[in-house]
């Protein structure tokens, strides 16, 4: 909808000729139509890379508006200090947005290793290319002639978006959902400068919404990994109470169940929290959980969900995937909500999620994730986590709720596993 205004604003203050309308309504109509056909070709699981890639686009269009802005001015050496801000800053929010969002299109879709880029020296690089682009900068506010001026902002346009790759590749996987946010404030004041570039009070007024929603979302969201958002943007490790210590070794064997023991067990409960994750977006297997969930309704048991703020590949994935399946909005709770209920509860049954529930967030201050809120499964009489397998979560720590006493692994897909937990829930109730 903002994007929708910004476009109108640019419309409605062109007046243009019915030959550059229909030129406008032409290229419109392409973009349109290529935008409809991504939409509807996107799995729910793919949402967070295409949200990626979808705002390194708004990065070109910020960056080449700049820069054909400029160009078509008749003497930029004219030009208000204003409006070469605003050139220079859309120019550089736009060149960092786009490279960032390439780069975080690819570590989310498996085109790039998750793993944080290493290089020596990394901050000195990222000031070094700060430095070039503030020069640049300068240099483009003193206002020069064309040439120079031109020389300027490719400079600039060039280091800023270094700096945006060098940037995003240095941040690890488990700190994707946070660079989205980032990278959607970022899109934001694009949008703003822009409008100052343009003289377009709507636009400006746009983008600034967009930016500070896009930051109160990642204040939000490094809050519920209680990261700090100068580390993750400069690729820090851990949270902000991980010690400098070696991270525990869990010792110990996980135990494994079957479809068959876990239908019994769940017919013989009472309460029952569900914990979902990326897997089960992965798996698509929303449909048959909420089946199976509707058999144990239909039994009288009571069953929730718990969703953690950062569960999945961006903020409010598994909240987008539970209501398309058609679960209830009034046994779906959030971590603040639910938390406190695990130790009243008979079993938890995870799905997919791995991250989210560790204990080491609590238990080790060593630990990458310490001081990271997370879902405390592991008060709840019995522990089910379904997994394909035993590997560590997206962030790379060892889980070592999968080795306490009151946890079983149910390995296999989440759809397969789901599917057959139902046929059995439903033969033994009779429902």
């Amino acid at each position: 909808a903002g994007v929708a205004m910004g476009v109108a604003s640019t419309l409605g203050s062109l007046n243009p000729s019915i030959g550059t309308t229909a030129t406008i309504a032409g290229l419109m109509g392409v973009g349109g139509a290529a935008g409809h056909y991504i939409g509807h070709r996107v799995e729910p699981t793919s949402l967070p890379q295409t949200v990626a890639a979808f705002h390194s686009l708004v990065g070109i269009a910020a960056s080449t508006a700049a820069i054909g802005d400029y160009m078509n001015c008749a003497s930029p050496q004219e030009l208000d200090k204003v409006h070469l801000a605003s050139i220079y800053l859309a120019n550089v929010i736009g060149s960092v947005t786009m490279t960032g969002s390439l780069v975080a299109f690819a570590k989310l879709d498996g085109r790039m290793d998750s793993t944080p880029m290493k290089l020596g020296m990394r901050d000195q690089i990222n000031m070094g290319l700060g430095a070039v682009t503030a020069g640049a900068g300068a240099i483009l506010m003193g206002g020069p002639e064309l040439g120079t001026g031109l020389v300027a902002l490719t400079t600039c346009l060039t280091t800023s978006g270094l700096l945006g790759w060098h940037m995003t590749a240095s941040i690890g996987g488990a700190d994707m959902p946070v660079v989205i946010t980032v990278l959607n404030s970022y899109s934001g004041w694009a949008l703003c400068a822009e409008g100052f570039m343009l003289d377009m009070p709507l636009l400006t007024t746009v983008g600034a919404l967009i930016g500070c929603s896009g930051a109160a979302l990642t204040k939000i969201m490094c809050d519920a990994m209680n990261r700090d958002i100068l580390s993750v943007i400069l690729g820090g490790y851990g949270t902000k109470s991980t010690s400098k210590g070696e991270a525990i070794k869990f010792e110990g064997e996980a135990t494994t169940t079957t479809v068959d023991e876990v239908v019994r067990l769940l017919v013989d409960s009472e309460s029952v929290i569900i914990v979902p994750g990326y897997g089960l977006a992965v798996a698509k297997g929303q449909y048959p959980l909420k089946e199976m969930v509707d058999l144990l309704l239909k039994a009288g048991k009571k069953v929730r969900f718990g969703i953690h703020p950062v569960a999945g590949r961006m903020p409010g994935q598994l909240n987008v995937l539970l209501a398309e399946a058609g679960v209830p909005y009034d046994i779906v709770e959030e971590l603040e909500e639910i938390n406190d209920d695990f130790d009243k509860t008979d079993v938890s049954l995870v799905i997919g999620a791995n991250d989210t529930i560790n204990s080491a967030a609590e238990d080790d201050p060593n630990s990458e994730i310490a001081g990271m809120p997370v879902l405390r499964v592991w008060n709840s009489n019995q522990v089910i986590v379904m997994k394909r397998s035993l590997a560590a979560g997206y962030a790379g720590v060892e889980n070592p709720v999968f080795l306490k006493d009151n946890t079983d692994m149910l390995l296999g897909d989440a759809k397969d596993t789901c599917e057959k937990l139902a046929a059995g829930i439903k033969d033994m109730t009779g429902k």
